[in-house]
């Protein structure tokens, strides 16, 4: 299948590791040129060498930038005037009780998952619909569905993002310009694997065993029974950053290993 994605500039905010990194190569290998993101030289450098080890030909851009305040946006627009593509991947979280969780914790996931991609959005959707072509994704979570009670204002951001995304596509009628959310279940990233790993020493059990309880546990709804791997997440990315991805636009799209129990 082709993607048709040569001369298409893309941002992937976060394409240091996991996700990011997996979205970054996947629109690479189809020619588009990718703006690998980070907070330090050093990573965005690793990332850059990490994808090229794969793809030796990749056109990437560094943009060593944090994203989470409207200083350093500003500083991205001026370097980057236009983009294709713009992939709102950045986001943290943390595990925490709701009376633990301070406003100081609620406004810093706020600025990072969801202010990130509002001020980035603000300034490039006007400019898709002036070029007549763009795409719009956040990669957002089951937990903006599926809030869990042990985070939950990482749950309320990732609603957020699906608000947004729908919101914004309102505002794209008539155009060749897309904004679609894309609902991501358990995966494996680097700091997922790090938190399997303390776990299982806690515990003294194995990593597999940690697994297969959380997904006993905590995911018991997941058809997957496993976490499924960011190159998995980022096929279905690459897709709806493409041309051919043309007659979906405000949607919510599910890469959950259906942890949502519903038909839509």
């Amino acid at each position: 299948m082709n993607l048709d994605l040569n001369g298409k500039l893309a941002l992937v905010t976060g394409s240091t590791a996991g996700i990011g990194v997996a979205i970054a190569t996947g629109l690479a290998r189809e020619g588009a040129t990718v703006i690998i993101n980070g907070r330090t030289k050093k990573r965005v450098n690793d990332a850059i060498k990490q994808i090229r080890d794969e793809l030796p030909e990749a056109r990437l851009e560094p943009l060593v930038a944090d994203v989470s305040d409207s200083e350093s946006v500003a500083a991205v627009t001026k370097q980057f005037p236009r983009l294709d593509i713009l992939i709102n991947n950045v986001g943290i979280g943390e595990l925490k009780p709701f009376e633990k969780i301070s406003d100081h914790d609620w406004l810093k996931l706020i600025e990072v998952n969801f202010m990130s991609g509002v001020r980035l959005s603000r300034f490039y959707l006007p400019l898709m619909r002036k070029q007549k072509w763009g795409r719009i994704i956040f990669i957002s979570s089951e937990s903006g569905v599926n809030i869990p009670s042990n985070m939950i204002h990482y749950g309320v951001t990732k609603t957020m993002q699906i608000s947004l995304a729908r919101g914004l596509a309102e505002a794209t009628a008539g155009t060749a310009v897309t904004v679609n959310s894309i609902v991501v279940g358990p995966t494996s990233t680097e700091g997922v694997n790090k938190f399997l790993v303390n776990l299982a020493k806690k515990a003294k059990v194995s990593v597999t065993e940690i697994e297969a309880n959380f997904f006993k546990n905590e995911r018991p709804g997941s058809l997957l029974q496993r976490f499924a791997t960011p190159e998995e997440v980022a096929n279905l990315v690459v897709y709806y950053s493409s041309p051919i991805s043309s007659g979906t636009n405000g949607a919510a799209i599910r890469v959950d290993g259906g942890v949502v129990r519903s038909i839509l």
